[in-house]
């Protein structure tokens, strides 16, 4: 019998995050693997010796970059690997790489360096952003969840502040689409293909997020869709994808974000299509 760790972070207290991975836990039981979930903290990174007691494989559901690369080094398959939860956790390195790979997306800038200390504000370069982009923009910092972090900036006065709070933070400068405000659609891929979407909506936020207060309903992809979704998960290297399509102004498909530990529950209650049932038999196929 093969066996699985499904490992999510300890510190938060929301209960989705353990369901994310009670999810997980009972389509590897399902599947005849006998799983565990562990906290993070539970796995101890002793640099001294080796892990005793491996699993055959793991899950997982963290950030936690160091963690993942360590169990890679033990020898354990981890799905998504440390690549692909470093190149998407942090927004700005994952644009980069959607551009490197060509995928549609809004027109992004990443914000240069600037030291909590010091200030750029006299350079002018906030002015050829603000040039270039126009107002209203989206910033975007690196690092947030459930479209945590994400500012729709309507007036010089907001940029200004904005761009000067975040001294010291990685964040992007984004093209605002318009024709999307307050609706996207979640699409999840495993392994190349696409598992389940959902169209999500918000009459009170330009965001969609269901954490937000957006609801959510089943769609059918166009091909287009589809594809762009496959596009944007292999161009990040990911296995298990929640890729967030925008609306643009002819209602083409535009990559929002790529997410490397997408929640599923939503999905499932909308849909009723569990994708952790495709994410262990994707993984029972890659390791046999």
């Amino acid at each position: 019998m093969y066996s699985c760790w499904i490992i999510y972070n300890g510190s938060l207290t929301s209960d989705k995050f353990y369901d994310q991975a009670f999810l997980i836990k009972e389509a590897a039981e399902r599947a005849g693997v006998h799983a565990v979930i562990k906290k993070n903290y539970e796995v101890m990174m002793n640099l001294a010796g080796k892990l005793d007691n491996k699993p055959n494989f793991i899950v997982f559901l963290d950030k936690d970059i160091l963690l993942a690369r360590y169990l890679k080094n033990q020898g354990i398959p981890v799905f998504n690997g440390p690549e692909v939860i470093e190149t998407c956790d942090n927004k700005a390195n994952q644009y980069i790489q959607l551009a490197k790979h060509g995928v549609p997306m809004p027109e992004t800038i990443i914000a240069p360096k600037v030291y909590p200390a010091f200030t750029i504000r006299e350079s002018g370069y906030y002015e050829k952003v603000l040039e270039r982009l126009k107002l209203p923009l989206i910033i975007k910092e690196g690092r947030g969840s459930f479209g945590m972090k994400v500012y729709l900036i309507e007036t010089e006065e907001d940029f200004y502040e904005k761009v000067d709070e975040l001294r010291g933070v990685d964040y992007v400068f984004q093209q605002f689409i318009a024709s999307s405000r307050g609706r996207d659609i979640r699409v999840n891929i495993v392994g190349d293909e696409v598992v389940a979407a959902m169209y999500r909506y918000s009459e009170t936020d330009f965001r969609a997020n269901i954490t937000n207060g957006g609801v959510a309903e089943v769609v059918e992809l166009t091909e287009a869709q589809k594809s762009l979704a496959i596009k944007a998960a292999d161009a990040v290297g990911a296995e298990f994808a929640g890729v967030d399509l925008l609306f643009g102004e002819n209602e083409e498909p535009l990559v929002c974000e790529v997410n490397a530990a997408a929640h599923i529950r939503n999905i499932l209650n909308v849909t009723g299509i569990n994708v952790a049932d495709a994410m262990i038999k994707y993984i029972l196929g890659e390791i046999q």
